[in-house]
């Protein structure tokens, strides 16, 4: 049902179609069930929250919130697999400030895993960041109009609306993803210290093929979770899928490069604006390197 006719797939944390006691108490407040750094929402605006935490994507889920990934803690676990020794002592830092050598900001890191030994003193650590996705067109608009009546609306159709959102796997790896790893996973790398990211199937999925190495090789763990919906509880259930192992500097050669088309084809591009511009009557401005210099 609202898999096939309308985007939503969880809202404030529970399927649309859920109508239980806990489901109407977090729509009503705008709560977050999944460790938000206060109880409520703030996705998009603090007062009037986006309560969006995962979209449908023809028969999967997409995880658009970053916040959703924190559903029992279970990515800080997986890190910490990859980060450290067993029976390490640890815990999680959130929204770290990360800045280069010239005392410039590279970012936030969404969450630093430390070591630590008997005394409180950190003997190790590791940056996991946590990729929703981004979404094409509006997905505004059918929030507000299921939250508006949702007992009445679980089963709305949204098909054939202007702007029906899906998931934006390309913007997400260009503009988000690739920018993580060059700014602050890049200086990680450069001491020494690893990287652990957190991201749904559907997205890992859209990624170049990535080499893959053993685990005591690797520089990157992408933790790869999906969605399973419950039957009995009528939730979805985060659950890690596969766990990829790659290297830093392959890695982040492959997903920030373009495969080259055909020089023919952006020739033929070329000459067709050339053409446009001389039959509309255009002179070209004619200018060499000396004269621009």
């Amino acid at each position: 049902m609202p898999r096939k006719t309308q985007p939503l797939a969880e809202v404030f944390g529970f399927p649309i179609d859920n109508m239980s006691d806990a489901a109407n108490r977090y729509r009503t407040n705008k709560l977050c069930p999944f460790n938000n750094k206060i109880p409520n929402c703030t996705k998009d605006k603090a007062n009037d929250p986006l309560g969006v935490c995962s979209i449908f994507e023809a028969d999967s889920t997409a995880i658009t919130c970053p916040i959703r990934f924190r559903e029992n803690w279970i990515i800080a676990d997986d890190a910490a697999n990859f980060f450290f020794p067993q029976r390490t002592n640890w815990t999680s830092l959130t929204e770290v400030k990360l800045k280069d050598k010239h005392g410039k900001s590279a970012g936030n890191i969404d969450l630093v895993l430390v070591a630590y030994d008997t005394h409180g003193k950190i003997s190790d650590f590791g940056a996991l960041e946590v990729q929703g996705v981004y979404i094409s067109g509006n997905v505004r608009n059918p929030f507000e109009y299921y939250m508006e009546n949702p007992s009445d609306r679980a089963d709305m159709s949204w098909r054939g609306k202007k702007n029906y959102p899906g998931p934006d796997y390309l913007s997400s790896s260009r503009k988000r993803l690739a920018p993580q790893l060059i700014f602050k996973s890049g200086i990680l790398s450069s001491w020494e210290k690893r990287t652990a990211v957190a991201l749904d199937q559907g997205f890992f999925n859209t990624l170049p093929n990535l080499k893959e190495v053993n685990k005591s090789e690797a520089g990157i763990a992408w933790l790869v979770y999906d969605l399973v919906r419950n039957s009995e509880s009528n939730r979805f259930v985060l659950e890690r899928k596969r766990v990829v192992y790659t290297e830093f500097a392959e890695s982040l050669e492959k997903i920030t490069r373009s495969d080259a088309g055909k020089m023919d084809d952006f020739v033929s591009t070329l000459q067709e604006k050339l053409d446009e511009k001389l039959n509309n009557g255009t002179e070209p401005s004619n200018q060499t390197i000396d004269e621009l210099l």
